[in-house]
């Protein structure tokens, strides 16, 4: 069974830097492609960024250059950089796991984690 876990989240105030990780597991000899999104509260979920299965990251056009997407293949994880953080940041940070490769290997869906919780204080 495919898991998908983020951790990293906290209260920080404002000027600080957090890195969040997803990890994925549960899957063997598939290729992922891996999307980070936030929402605050009351607004839609936002793209940050995206890492395609050939470990190259994309960006929102705002997001570039303010987070970073990074991945640790070997361990099946993503991480997300977040430096100066402000206020506005909080939200709830979330991942997107999709897997590709041999349908025989249950290579295929879009698996979710519970989300990690980040508050940024002035």
């Amino acid at each position: 069974q495919v898991q998908v876990e983020e951790s990293g989240g906290g209260s920080v105030q404002a000027g600080r830097s957090l890195r969040l990780s997803c990890v994925a597991s549960g899957y063997t000899r598939c290729s992922a492609e891996v999307t980070w999104y936030r929402q605050a509260p009351g607004k839609e979920r936002e793209f940050l960024c995206h890492i395609d299965i050939n470990g190259r990251p994309r960006y929102e056009d705002s997001r570039e250059g303010r987070v970073t997407c990074s991945q640790d293949r070997a361990a099946n994880t993503v991480f997300l950089q977040m430096p100066d953080l402000k206020p506005q940041d909080t939200a709830t940070f979330n991942c997107k796991v999709e897997l590709f490769g041999p349908r025989a290997n249950g290579c295929s869906g879009s698996y979710w984690g519970q989300g990690t919780q980040v508050t940024v204080s002035s």
